[in-house]
């Protein structure tokens, strides 16, 4: 069954991708998103086992309507998706693949050293646990 709302795959023990699933939760009012770890049991029933692989290139996968969306084409649908304001990151598909996909890695790459890592993942707030999958 698809899930009915567009779903963000972070990597649950980077401090950058807490940092943003917070930001996201602040700013999606409508509640449009959901989030699921990277390391969790909706991953790996969603997921290719690729995009979950400990050694996986990204940090984010987000899955709308059946579609999955990695490095900047995930964080740029992920703006999209929240709508409004929000959706005007679209004018950064004007920008190369190639080119947005660069700075996604290296921002990736260094994450953990610039970021911290967790020993566990991001566990929801009780307010919080409505829009989180295992």
């Amino acid at each position: 069954m698809e899930p009915s709302h567009p779903i963000v795959f972070f990597d649950g023990v980077c401090g950058l991708c807490n940092r943003a699933v917070d930001f996201l939760l602040r700013i999606d009012r409508a509640r449009r998103l959901r989030y699921a770890p990277l390391q969790g049991a909706t991953a790996a029933r969603l997921l290719p086992r690729e995009a979950i692989a400990p050694d996986a290139p990204g940090s984010i996968v987000f899955r709308e309507r059946g579609r999955l969306f990695t490095r900047s084409d995930a964080v740029l649908r992920i703006g999209v998706a929240l709508g409004g304001l929000w959706s005007c990151v679209a004018i950064l598909y004007a920008i190369p693949r190639p080119i947005r996909d660069f700075v996604y890695r290296w921002v990736a790459r260094n994450r953990y050293e610039w970021f911290g890592k967790q020993d566990a993942c991001r566990l929801p707030t009780p307010e919080e646990k409505p829009f989180f999958l295992d």
